[in-house]
């Protein structure tokens, strides 16, 4: 029987524009522009699909403006969409200004749109009929809605004894709604995976294996994502593994940590253990910066 993995996230619009020099204010900088499908929770479920889980749903909110496409890119992908129209806010979308230089880093304009707008009325128990595992993107605590969803969801998950994942996803949201806050609304969580800056956020640690030991005190397991550094994995308050990061060559860092997250959801549900799990999101995260975009190649 299929292991099921459901992400509860944003669905979004990417624009990714990638500039090979500095921009030039007040006038033109030259870019290569793609639109492409996107959002932290979607794409944590299309890596996870990839990495092989038989079974991931993703519940999301999208505008009309959107939905058959949105629906059509996560099918392709391997994922079962739940996706709930709203009538009145169109498709959430981000502009991803990516440098051209070498580290290919990134800089976000995000408008969450409907997906900001999930909330406790679209949520069901039935949900997680057949899940294994939760996962909750970061991005629901950023609104008051969805943060009241989360809550839900927590307490339905905890109540049928079923892990739940949160990947923090935004440094710059997790600074606005304060630290503490943020510990508070994801007590009950199993599995914290936030990059280097997020863990460095949360506990006012400047050392990111210092940050995942402090925060593996209040959250079982704990993964901080690092880039090309790899992987940090704690538990108990120990750091209990430093998994090495895969070559790869940037092109787009746009989802990396995403990647991450889904292969590694991905392997826990195949039965590696963390570190394994780990170093397969390692390499998916590789991957996932050699291309434009959050998610993964299509087969073939």
């Amino acid at each position: 029987m299929a292991r099921g993995l459901l992400v509860v996230g944003d669905v979004i619009t990417d624009v990714v524009a990638r500039h090979t020099g500095p921009l030039a204010a007040g006038t033109d900088t030259t870019a290569s522009i793609r639109t492409v499908a996107g959002g932290a929770g979607a794409n944590v479920a299309c890596w996870a699909a990839r990495r092989g889980a038989a079974d991931v749903r993703l519940l999301g909110r999208v505008g009309t403006d959107g939905a058959a496409w949105h629906e059509r890119e996560l099918v392709v992908h391997g994922v079962r969409p739940q996706l709930v129209v709203d009538p009145l806010v169109p498709t959430g979308t981000v502009i991803c200004m990516v440098d051209g230089g070498a580290a290919a880093e990134r800089t976000f304009l995000t408008d969450s749109g409907a997906s900001g707008r999930l909330g406790p009325s679209d949520w069901s128990d039935a949900l997680l009929d057949g899940v294994d595992r939760l996962h909750l993107s970061g991005y629901l605590l950023f609104s008051e809605s969805s943060r009241a969803l989360v809550a839900v969801a927590l307490k339905a998950a905890r109540a049928r004894g079923v892990p739940l994942s949160l990947d923090p996803a935004s440094a710059g949201f997790l600074a606005e709604l304060g630290a503490e806050r943020f510990l508070a609304l994801v007590e009950g969580v199993n599995v914290l995976l936030p990059s280097r800056d997020e863990a460095c956020l949360l506990t006012g640690l400047a050392d990111a294996a210092e940050a995942a030991a402090e925060l593996s005190l209040r959250v079982p397991l704990v993964v901080v994502k690092q880039g090309h550094e790899g992987a940090v994995v704690a538990r108990s308050g120990k750091v209990r593994a430093r998994v090495p990061a895969a070559p790869a060559t940037p092109r787009d860092t746009t989802g990396a940590g995403d990647a991450f997250t889904g292969a590694f959801l991905a392997a826990l549900l195949a039965g590696a253990g963390p570190e394994d799990a780990a170093a397969e999101g390692c390499r998916a995260g590789a991957r996932a910066v050699e291309q434009v975009g959050g998610r993964p190649p299509l087969p073939g």
